[in-house]
């Protein structure tokens, strides 16, 4: 009963966040915390996306300075790796992003897949609607599918990922966070994903950016 209540308390949102990766946790923190009603929904048992197993499963993650502020909102343990890399437990940063996200006013609900189903679904109503479902970008294909809509891509269309760049990377992927249809928001590796920027590499620091840049847009929207 707890359970049920719980998830009708969050069947009309602000904002739905749709995968859990450290992208969408970090919006979700920021949004519930300039007073939203948001909810996250993830696949897996335990969100937190790869962060988890840091670089290639040392758990280590590393950050580069721009995105510290971030870090330091979030209370995270940190030390310098050189002038401008700082590097943290994964485990702890993680589990530091999720326990600060709901302390916030964010709701989680793990083991949730949104798909566009051909039976009648559970719906949810939200505002806004963040797409942070990773390498295969699934809310923004699904919107471009079923609708016959474009994007606000270069060819109107999911473009795909290209190969690894670190340094590319991290700035693309916080370029291509933005409203991709009216009231759909892309952040994360969807957002490389969408609109076809190179994949980024062991450095989180983009996608922590990318969770705030997104909150920060959907607030100046919503609040205006």
């Amino acid at each position: 009963s707890t359970y049920f209540d719980k998830l009708e308390r969050n069947l009309d949102l602000d904002v739905a966040i749709v995968g859990g990766g450290p992208s969408g946790i970090v919006a979700a923190y920021y949004l519930a915390k300039a007073g939203l009603k948001v909810a996250q929904f993830d696949r897996k048992l335990s969100p937190g996306g790869g962060m988890w197993g840091g670089a290639m499963m040392f758990n280590q993650i590393v950050v580069q300075e721009e995105a510290l502020h971030i870090i330091k909102d979030f209370d995270i343990n940190y030390e310098q790796y050189d002038d401008k890399l700082y590097v943290m437990d994964s485990v702890e940063s993680t589990a530091a992003l999720l326990y600060k996200a709901v302390h916030a006013g964010a709701t989680i609900f793990n083991c949730y897949s949104v798909e566009g189903m051909h039976v009648d679904p559970l719906n949810i109503m939200a505002k806004c609607v963040i797409d942070g479902t990773g390498h295969d970008s699934e809310m923004c294909c699904t919107v471009a599918r079923k609708n016959g809509i474009r994007l606000a891509t270069d060819t109107g269309a999911v473009i795909g990922e290209r190969s690894l760049d670190v340094v590319a990377g991290e700035e693309e992927v916080v370029n291509g966070t933005k409203e991709i249809y009216p009231g759909l928001y892309v952040c994360g590796m969807a957002a490389s994903a969408v609109s076809g920027t190179p994949r980024m590499g062991p450095i989180f620091g983009g996608m922590l950016l990318s969770g705030k840049k997104v909150a920060d847009l959907i607030i100046e929207r919503l609040k205006r």
